[in-house]
């Protein structure tokens, strides 16, 4: 389906809840697509009830969330928990597949190592989407994270040994409500600098630390730095562009925190 704003091809569109149509990531909010009905996106809402958004098939994902409050508590839904537990298990999947292609098949005789290092694999991109989550939650907005299906189909292939590419991308938070250029940069940054936060933590960890403690958390530090690194390249749909748009200093700060720890981890650490 094409956007109705910028025409470009979308495999899942978002549906504005306020004149029906369909619209890319990027035109998705009323602001951004001159939504003829803005004037019901900006007006005080006195409803009581939650808004119903549906959302179209193949996945029709049932979104309820209210106006804006500021104080509202960070929260997790029964379905949301089911997807990032689908979503986890898919990832450490990909981590135990592709582990070894790293660190070497030597590591297939220490389960415990292997282990270990898929659940610092898998909560390097949990972690990332709940920093989304709880970063969008703070500024009143609904947000959840969701699987989809063509993302769950790649990062289940991506689980196949020595493939030669591997794309770890099961689902994404889903946000929904008027949300600022400002919000929306420092949204998109707070995964990115969650996983920047995480491999410092680790580089100092193997920094000194005895040979496999040094492994797992050098291994740990580059993950993080990789994840850092890809999400914050300022194209399409990535975190970068929505940061990079909000603040240039702020994405640039970012950018080369996480290219610098991406080399080092890999030079000195791997």
């Amino acid at each position: 389906m094409k956007c109705q704003k910028c025409e470009k091809e979308v495999f899942l569109p978002f549906r504005c809840p306020y004149c029906g149509g369909y619209f890319c990531a990027e035109h998705r909010l009323p602001e951004n697509h001159d939504c003829p009905r803005i004037e019901l996106a900006r007006a005080p809402k006195r409803e009581t009830k939650p808004v119903i958004v549906q959302k179209q098939k193949p996945y029709e994902y049932t979104i309820s969330y209210s106006p804006r409050f500021r104080a509202k508590k960070f929260q997790f839904s029964q379905k949301e928990l089911k997807h990032l537990t689908v979503g986890a298990l898919l990832v450490m999947g990909v981590g135990i597949s592709f582990i070894p292609q790293i660190l070497g098949l030597s590591v297939l005789s220490r389960p415990e190592i292997l282990l270990s290092l898929a659940i610092i694999f898998t909560l390097a991109f949990l972690l990332h989407e709940i920093a989304h989550k709880l970063s969008a939650q703070r500024y009143g907005l609904w947000a959840e994270f969701r699987l989809t299906l063509f993302g769950a189909l790649i990062t289940l292939l991506s689980m196949i040994p020595f493939a030669f590419f591997k794309i770890i991308s099961p689902g994404a938070v889903m946000i929904a409500g008027p949300i600022t250029n400002k919000e929306a940069g420092k949204t998109a940054l707070a995964g990115p600098l969650t996983n920047i936060t995480l491999s410092t933590i680790f580089t100092a960890v193997a920094i000194g630390a005895s040979s496999t403690i040094a492994m797992i958390a050098g291994f740990g530090a580059w993950i993080n730095a990789i994840i850092a690194l890809f999400n914050l390249i300022p194209f399409s749909i990535m975190d970068g562009l929505k940061v990079f748009r909000w603040n240039k200093a702020a994405w640039a700060l970012a950018f080369t925190a996480s290219l610098i720890l991406t080399i080092v981890c890999y030079i000195y650490i791997l």
